[in-house]
């Protein structure tokens, strides 16, 4: 629900506020074995983390601008890490010539991403197919130095979008606590 009253949720934190317990966490917590793992195995956790960032929400929730007058909503950060993983994997890395998501006759991935029902199931289904397409090629991809059609290597790949999520996993931290109160996790 919308705060325009200006007041915020209550602040919540603790391991009875996790959505899930340390236990069952999908992440990986170090332990990872070369440079290889060791990329794919941050990578691998900031994308959980974003999905976990956005559980539990609905649609409004998802899409709204929590943090104002920044127009970053959730729900727009999944579209834009779906238009990032797509430029940097399927266009950068494999060379395919496809339409940019997100990026046509005045499109925009955080302007556009609107509370209907529709409009966050495409976008979660758009992102997951764009880690779909990274992930498997990086699986058929031996050398971490193979290069894209432009030169980009896919290990200075790799890091950057480490970096990249973990900077917006950082935004997604406070448009959470901004809608419900809840942190960590």
């Amino acid at each position: 629900m919308p705060h325009d009253d200006g007041a915020l949720p209550a602040r919540t934190f603790g391991w009875s506020d996790m959505w899930l317990s340390p236990e069952d966490d999908p992440r990986q917590e170090g332990g990872f074995d070369g440079e290889r793992e060791l990329l794919l195995g941050y990578l691998r956790n900031y994308r959980l983390t974003l999905e976990l960032k956005c559980a539990g929400l609905d649609a409004a929730q998802l899409a709204r601008r929590s943090v104002p007058p920044s127009d970053l909503s959730l729900l727009g950060l999944v579209r834009h890490l779906a238009t990032v993983e797509q430029a940097w994997f399927r266009i950068a890395m494999a060379g395919e010539d496809v339409p940019r998501l997100y990026r046509g006759d005045g499109e925009n991935e955080f302007d556009d991403a609107g509370s209907d029902p529709a409009v966050v199931e495409e976008s979660f289904a758009r992102w997951r197919e764009e880690v779909a397409f990274a992930e498997a090629y990086v699986d058929r991809t031996e050398d971490l130095a193979t290069t894209g059609p432009q030169g980009d290597v896919l290990r200075e790949v790799l890091l950057h979008m480490v970096e990249e999520y973990a900077r917006h996993c950082g935004h997604a931290d406070l448009l959470r606590e901004r809608i419900d109160g809840r942190v960590g996790q």
